[in-house]
């Protein structure tokens, strides 16, 4: 089978990460995966705020937490060390699927360099308060945007669970 679509097919979420600190280059490497995925009319409406400092990941983690109604030292990033901001400017129509195929494009590609992935929600909700201003304003964007999804990133701690059984009649062939 063709190598991209085996990694589609074994390509899991992460939920345990090890503290292991994850090389630059392989960062930058799942950031270009996620800057070249396809975009509404190319128009590259998606940007995306790496965050690989403790402090400020454990802000957002915390932020995140509260957004979720979880329990006080629950981390939503489940011990990942990177996390991958992706936003995506509103004045383009498609920006949030442009957001989704960003994501989509990063965890692919941060499944093929070895290291584990999942996408983390409610970053919608932190891009409208003041965390999200601020790491606008830090970034120097102006403009409408919106949080898409939040890619964290690390090494798995354990194994990468197997992938359930799909669901039948889920095609249609006219």
């Amino acid at each position: 089978m063709n190598e991209i679509i085996q990694s589609m097919k074994d390509r899991r979420s992460v939920r345990s990460f090890r503290p292991d600190e994850v090389p630059e280059e392989l960062i930058r490497q799942v950031i270009e995966a996620g800057l070249y995925a396809a975009s509404g009319k190319g128009k590259q409406s998606v940007r995306i705020i790496a965050v690989t400092d403790r402090e400020l990941r454990d802000r957002l983690s915390e932020e995140n937490r509260k957004i979720g109604g979880w329990e006080e030292g629950f981390d939503p990033f489940y011990g990942a060390p990177v996390v991958l901001i992706v936003v995506a400017d509103k004045q383009f129509p498609t920006y949030s699927y442009d957001g989704s195929l960003a994501m989509g494009n990063m965890m692919l590609a941060a499944h093929a360099l070895g290291l584990g992935s999942c996408w983390i929600h409610r970053c919608k909700q932190e891009f409208e308060s003041d965390i999200g201003k601020e790491l606008l304003q830090k970034a120097g964007w102006e403009g409408d945007f919106e949080g898409i999804g939040h890619c964290i990133l690390g090494y798995a701690e354990g194994t990468l669970p197997e992938a359930a059984p799909r669901n039948e009649n889920r095609v249609c062939y006219l």
